[in-house]
This record gives structure tokens, sequence and C-alpha cells, in this order.
């Protein structure tokens, strides 16, 4: 068969891209597989050795956890980030970081094609394609799951799994148990197979970062959290007298103590950008942690004018980022606003874990805009509560004057 070309597939060593890996083989194309680590649990050597069993001319992989940290949850974390009021966007935060190398190994490699193994339904599709294109825009994107001729051959994932035995391709999921799973440093995420019912109920054997909070320990873990401009840069486990200051190691043990301690727990369903509704179980231990941590240090030392308008941005952040639109000017101009809402939000958060709980028990700050005396119902300070007659008159003007103009129209 005429070669058609070089592709760089993402490539996971899951079912979908195993079987893709194989599938844009047999239509003739070089396959370079490009793994993208962003803190996955796998076995990168069996990677290697699936992909190149398969077929792939090349393996190549690329070691993101340090950056995903420190360039991508990072920020999301200094805009306080949850789409849909809960999600903590594990799997879109991770989608341009694996892009924007994918884009380099293209480069490299003088690849004219890309490819990825996310389907016409989903999110993922819309992040990986918008990234790649933002990135290069002459790039040429081969998406099996949106060609007439894959999906006359796959029409679900029974039939990808039928192909993977043909093939002797060895994969996880089975038709007993076919969940679709994302894992990297920030979260895991389970999805289809009997998730597909919103009133299913999952197994808490599904749950690999986590225990489930009814069998955590009895026991507190007692943490503290220093932030400087709004990043975590110190985490003391003082149960164990432990001292983490590397992002990603502090990441790392905030994961491991999170899990061990049952935090990080969600099941939701949440809108699609292509407009399907979604039922995802996710596993967010270290996430769920900082973020509370950081909204507590704000309560200190962030302006209230500051904190209302950035609250405002939080929400179109958290949906530029589900939606795919990473490398946009949008997200340039949110992220400038958002840095410098996080200038001198510095101090330590003092935290106990217990049972799927993050307590939070006081936090201090070298930027503290609390003045104790000020806000004291036994310390005067230097307030003139009759100041308050005035205060209250004022602001009761528009209110007098909509309750008369109702009374009339009322008559």
């Amino acid at each position: 068969m005429k070669n058609r070309g070089k592709v760089i597939l993402a490539y996971s060593g899951g079912l979908d891209t195993s079987v893709i890996l194989k599938w844009l083989i047999d239509e003739g194309y070089e396959v370079v597989a490009y793994v993208a680590d962003v803190g996955q649990d796998d076995d990168f050597d069996d990677v290697e050795r699936k992909a190149m069993k398969i077929g792939a001319s090349k393996v190549i992989v690329k070691d993101l956890k340090k950056e995903f940290v420190t360039d991508y949850i990072f920020p999301a974390l200094k805009a306080n980030a949850l789409y849909e009021n809960r999600y903590l966007l594990g799997t879109a935060l991770a989608r341009p970081l694996i892009a924007k190398y994918q884009i380099e190994t293209a480069a490299g490699e003088k690849a004219e094609y890309v490819s990825h193994g996310a389907t016409g339904k989903g999110n993922d599709q819309v992040r990986f394609e918008l990234s790649y294109y933002a990135l290069n825009p002459k790039i040429r994107v081969l998406a099996p799951w949106k060609t007439k001729e894959f999906l006359e051959q796959f029409r679900g994932r029974t039939d990808m799994l039928n192909y993977a035995q043909k093939h002797d391709i060895p994969v996880k999921a089975s038709i007993a148990k076919p969940y679709s799973e994302d894992d990297n440093l920030m979260h895991i995420s389970h999805e289809a197979g009997v998730l597909e019912d919103p009133v299913y109920k999952p197994e808490l054997s599904m749950l690999t970062k986590m225990k489930a909070p009814q069998d955590a320990p009895d026991r507190e873990t007692n943490i503290e959290i220093s932030f400087k401009n709004g990043i975590p840069v110190k985490v003391i486990n003082t149960s164990k007298k432990d001292i983490y200051t590397d992002p990603l190691e502090l990441y790392i043990h905030l994961n491991e103590i999170g899990g061990a301690n049952g935090i990080g727990l969600l099941d939701m369903v949440e809108n699609r950008y292509v407009g399907i509704k979604s039922r995802g179980v996710y596993e967010t231990p270290a996430g769920t942690i900082l973020l509370k941590a950081h909204m507590d240090i704000e309560g200190i030392a962030m302006d209230r004018e500051v904190m209302r308008l950035r609250n405002m941005l939080s929400p179109v952040f958290s949906e530029i980022v589900y939606n795919g639109f990473w490398f946009s000017p949008e997200m340039d101009f949110l992220r400038a606003a958002i840095d410098k809402s996080q200038e001198l939000i510095d101090g330590t958060v003092y935290i106990t874990l217990y049972k799927g709980n993050v307590i939070i028990n006081g936090r201090e700050s070298a930027s503290s805009l609390y003045d104790k005396e000020l806000s004291s119902m036994d310390i005067e300070g230097g307030f003139d509560q009759k100041d308050s007659a005035g205060f209250i008159k004022i602001n009761a003007i528009r209110l007098m004057a909509h309750h008369a103009i109702t009374k009339r129209q009322n008559k």
C-alpha cells in the first residue's frame, strides 16, 4: 500500500488509540506514537512496547508533569476555576499541554498530520483540534471518529474490543466493564458503560486515586499550605513533619494525603460544549484541597472589589478552558487580569483533612486586609458607628423610590 504520509498520534495505550494506531497503519499512514506523561499511572515502557508491536514506526514519550502543574493547574487555581461550579477541569487543562508538544513533535518529525482518539460527541476533539490549529494553522488533522470509513467499521466500543481481539491488541477495557478513564496528575475521570445511566451508583472499587470517604482512616491529617502571589509555594505535613516546596512534589504529596483521607470525589452530569449532557465521576484530591485553601487565603488578603470582579471572570475562565480555547486572545486577556488580582495573595492556611472533608482551621497573611480592631464588637478601633446611619440612609434612597412607584402603580 502506498504511504499516505506521516502522522503523529496522541497515544495513550488504551483501547481507542490502540485501535486507531492499527487502523491508520492499515490505511497506509506511517504512525509515530506520541505519549504525553501528564502523571497518569502507566508503565510507559509497556506502552512503548505495545505501540511498537502494533506497528508504530517510532514512540516518543514526553514528561510534562511539572509543566502541567506550574503552567496549567496553578493558573486555573489562581482563577478558582470550576466548570458549572463543580468540575475542576482535570482533563480540560491537560489537553492543550498535550497538543502543544504534539505539534512540536510533528515539526521535529516533519509530519504533516496529527491525530487523536477523541470521539465526535465529546469535548476532547474540540480541545485538541482548536489547540492544533492555534499553534500551527497549516497542520492537517486526522480524526478517525469523524471519518466515514472509520465509523462504518466501528459503531462503538464493542466493535473496537472485537477488533482488538482479532488483531491481538491487549487492552484493559472489557465488554463486561467498559469504563472510559482519563488519568493525569490532577484527576482521574470515569465515564461510559454502566455510568451512562445517571441513577447508577458507582462501585467504590472504581476509585483509584482516593479512598471512599467512608473508608478513610479515623484520624486527622494536619497540614499547612503557604501561598505567594496566589501560587502554593510550600506544604508542611505537620502530622509527619514533612516539608515540600517543589511544585510537582508538593502536588503529588497533596494527592497522596488527600486521596488517603477520601477527598476529591465528584459525581455529576455536565453540559458538553457540543450540546450533549454527560455523566462523569471524578477523583481530584490535591486540586480540591488547594482550591479550598486558595479561596480561604483570598478571603483575608484580597480587596473586596477586586474579588467581586475576579469572581465574575472565574466562570468565564472555566468555560474557556472547558471548551478548548486555552490558546486564544481571550485567555491571554483573562490570565493577565487574574494574575494582577493575585498580587499579594500571600500567607498560610492551616488545614485538617478528615474523611472527605477539608477543614480550615485558620489563616495568616503578611498582606492581610483584616483589621481586628475595626471588625471587633468589643473595641471601637477608630470606627465611628454613628456614621453607619448616614451610610444606610444613602443606600436606602433608591429602595424608598422604588417602593413609592410600586405603591402608586398598585393603587
